[in-house]
């Protein structure tokens, strides 16, 4: 154990852990799904990249600097906008990605200054204590959130083409028109924080609560910082997606309010 009371892993107690990436490629392989090379894939990248990120967080908890603090965190988000991108299923124009990036680059700053600032009132502000990890918390939810909004958005659009269409030749605005379909990305987009909530401390225990906890802070204080985390979580998701989609939905509409499905 070290000084905070925590169970420190040795590299064989980690390499035992692996046992469970070998039960999944035995289950894939019996039940003939091609996901075994997909999964030793992963399995090595996410080791080498927490391994570099450890390493990282070392030198810039030892070197707090803003700049430091700043720029992973714009690192992060930058990726975080270039996943959405790959994660989508439908095809991405310009149009429809510019709007995916506006809207995390303000959803998530918007959100995420205020949390650092008003809510935990960090000193110094840029703490990469807690402006990294937290940052990554919030980037990370909010990347599956406008995920899923930006993929129900693309196939609402294209299925439900005729009805746009029609309430367009009744007199509805893109925007009325358009409804329906926006209202219907949202809720998709936001369920998972929702049933995240409500699991949340009765289904499951969070990461980052059972991280504290295991490093010997009080069950309460935990639970206070996984509150607050969780709103913030909520809130940024919901301002993102909220954002893309009523940016979004204008690039399927010309100047004179025509419907046009092309491949955004």
């Amino acid at each position: 154990m070290d000084e905070s009371g925590a169970i420190n892993l040795t590299i064989w107690q980690l390499l035992t852990a692996y046992v469970f990436v070998i039960l999944l490629i035995v289950i894939v392989k019996i039940k003939k799904i091609p996901r075994e090379k997909l999964i030793v894939i992963s399995t090595i990248r996410m080791t080498l990249q927490l391994i570099l990120v450890g390493y990282v967080l070392i030198f810039i908890f030892d070197h707090p600097h803003p700049l430091l603090t700043i720029g992973i965190i714009t690192f992060m988000l930058g990726f975080a906008v270039f996943n959405v991108y790959q994660r989508t299923k439908e095809t991405l124009g310009f149009p429809i990605k510019k709007m995916i990036a506006l809207a995390m680059m303000i959803g998530v700053s918007v959100s995420f200054i205020f949390f650092m600032l008003v809510v935990l009132q960090l000193d110094p502000w840029y703490d990469p204590l807690y402006f990294i990890p937290i940052g990554g918390m919030i980037i990370g939810k909010t990347m599956t959130g406008i995920s899923l909004g930006v993929n129900n958005l693309l196939i609402g659009m294209r299925e439900q083409k005729e009805k746009v269409e029609g309430a367009l030749m009744l007199g509805a605005t893109p925007k009325e028109a358009s409804k329906e379909i926006i209202n219907q990305a949202f809720d998709s987009a936001m369920l998972p924080t929702i049933n995240s909530m409500v699991g949340m401390g009765i289904v499951f225990l969070p990461g980052m609560m059972t991280g504290q906890i295991i490093s010997g802070t009080s069950p309460l204080v935990a639970v206070e910082y996984q509150i607050a985390i969780m709103l913030g979580i909520a809130g940024t998701v919901s301002l993102t997606v909220v954002i893309f989609l009523h940016l979004a939905y204008k690039t399927f509409f010309n100047e004179r309010q025509q419907f046009t499905l092309r491949k955004k």
